[in-house]
């Protein structure tokens, strides 16, 4: 069939009009899956960068303190002044048997470290070693606090990060150096490299641990304790058991156990779980307005591919006249939907993963990585089938309105 310079030149037209058309449509889905992929990486890094503050602190936690009364009891008036002692934390071992861990904790703030001639203010904490079970300690160089630092009220301390920088600028392993805390010295035993952000009276990296009881007899707390801290034995529920842990010592100070807060009592349980619930949200949100953004796309590649088709109907009915089957435009219309998705689709998330990838590398402090703001493998494996599912779906409208075009209706329409 001889084709005249009218005809080529309306064609050449058709195909340059369909080609802008087509990288505007591919644009579209390039967008979705690069915010698909980019809100999924963002969503994993803001997920990981948040839970790095908790890094270290029990899950299944409590923290018990003290306040003045607000209710009368037993004779005494409302706004008394109390304190939990030592003995408190026998009781809640015997009589609340749900308890796995009673950590003891006496702090005292705004003291000043020593060691030649650095100094730093830092929160100085009398632990047991069962604290640890509470707030998990990153020893970099050393050991944690022991039972026989307990017994014999030794003179050995653990410093925080920010401690250790301020005081050994030079690095090393510090342990078996002396720093002076009020004119006694202490000897560093290990480093907490620890950087979590929830921790009890004070920061870790700005913390002295040193044994409970040299601490007591430091600085003549008694039988005194600031907090008492516990966890739960796998199974068991905080909440469950608060009430009964308040009853315990409020009864033995002459408290109302209904004075919620005169001892109170921080769940740690229920901060984790409207984390978590949090986050089950930002995930279902990124993946609502990701597949939103994609199904845009999907439905732009369609909308092209119709007026290809309807651009081509001259093409497609000389092709049906001699001796294309409708399979083979189908294959043909559904082919070029899903290349189209395709490539703007693998496009867009190597694009978001370098993105995500020059993110990362701007969180990283110390040449530590902050959080990874990645997507997994998988996931992106997951994102090209599904664009690629939308490709066949995207493709089929327009394929089947150009298998139904007769080779008679065409010439007509030429």
């Amino acid at each position: 069939m001889r084709i005249d310079i009218d005809s080529y030149h309306e064609i050449v037209h058709t195909l340059t009009r369909n080609k802008s058309r087509s990288l505007l449509t591919g644009f579209g889905v390039f967008w979705g899956i690069f915010m698909l992929v980019a809100l999924i990486g963002g969503g994993n890094g803001l997920r990981e960068k948040l839970k790095s503050n908790f890094e270290g602190f029990a899950t299944n936690a409590a923290i018990i303190w003290s306040q003045s009364t607000t209710k009368p009891y037993a004779g005494f008036r409302k706004g008394r002044s109390w304190n939990m002692v030592y003995t408190d934390v026998e009781r809640l071992r015997q009589q609340v048997p749900e308890l796995m861990t009673v950590s003891p904790v006496v702090s005292k703030w705004g003291i000043t470290a020593l060691h030649e001639d650095k100094s730093i203010t830092c929160v100085l904490k009398g632990l047991s070693p069962d604290y640890q079970e509470v707030e998990s300690p990153k020893i970099l160089y050393g050991r944690y606090l022991n039972d026989m630092d307990i017994r014999d009220h030794r003179k050995v301390c653990i410093i925080g990060k920010k401690i250790y920088k301020t005081l050994f600028p030079n690095g090393g392993d510090p342990c078996g150096e002396q720093i002076a805390i009020d004119n006694i010295y202490y000897k560093v035993v290990g480093v907490d490299y620890s950087s979590g952000n929830i921790s009890i009276n004070g920061s870790s990296e700005e913390s002295v641990y040193i044994p409970l009881t040299m601490m007591q007899q430091t600085y003549n707390y008694g039988d005194r304790v600031s907090m008492i801290c516990v966890t739960v034995q796998p199974g068991i529920s905080m909440k469950s058991i608060t009430e009964k842990m308040r009853s315990v010592i409020a009864r033995a100070h002459q408290v109302d156990p209904t004075d919620e807060q005169s001892v109170m009592i921080f769940n740690t349980q229920v901060m984790f779980s409207l984390v978590d619930n949090l986050f089950h949200g930002v995930n279902l949100l990124i993946l609502l307005v990701g597949i939103g953004t994609l199904l845009a796309g999907a439905i732009g590649v369609s909308n092209i591919m119709m007026v290809t088709v309807k651009e081509r109907t001259t093409e497609i009915g000389i092709r049906r006249a001699i001796g294309a089957t409708p399979r083979m435009i189908l294959s043909q219309i559904v082919t070029e939907s899903v290349v189209l998705t395709a490539v703007s689709g693998l496009a867009g998330i190597l694009f978001a993963v370098f993105i995500l990838e020059m993110l990362e590398m701007g969180d990283t402090t110390d040449g530590v990585v902050g959080a990874h703001y990645q997507v997994r493998f998988w996931t992106a494996i997951g994102a090209l089938v599904l664009l690629s599912i939308l490709g066949v779906l995207a493709g089929l409208a327009p394929a089947l309105r150009a298998m139904a075009i007769k080779p008679v209706d065409a010439m007509r329409e030429e």
